[in-house]
């Protein structure tokens, strides 16, 4: 099952702005998030097109499940 953790953000314009992570760390803490997400803020390095990130908006945890089949 493949996970991704979908970090959420207010801009500038009032829009809401995500930055995903790939296979995050299981024993990730909304604490950590929280953290991570400020520090993303404050080194203000993500210009989006409704401006640069301001705020924190949540963070999920998206799990997605697939499934190939063969058509020989």
């Amino acid at each position: 099952m493949a996970k991704t953790l979908e970090l959420q953000f207010k801009t500038e314009l009032g829009k809401t702005a995500s930055i995903t992570v790939d296979s995050p760390k299981e024993t990730l803490s909304p604490a950590e998030m929280k953290m991570a997400m400020t520090s993303i803020i404050a080194a203000n390095i993500f210009q989006t097109p409704n401006g640069s990130l301001v705020g924190i908006q949540g963070a999920r945890l998206v799990e997605r499940n697939t499934t190939d089949y063969s058509l020989e």
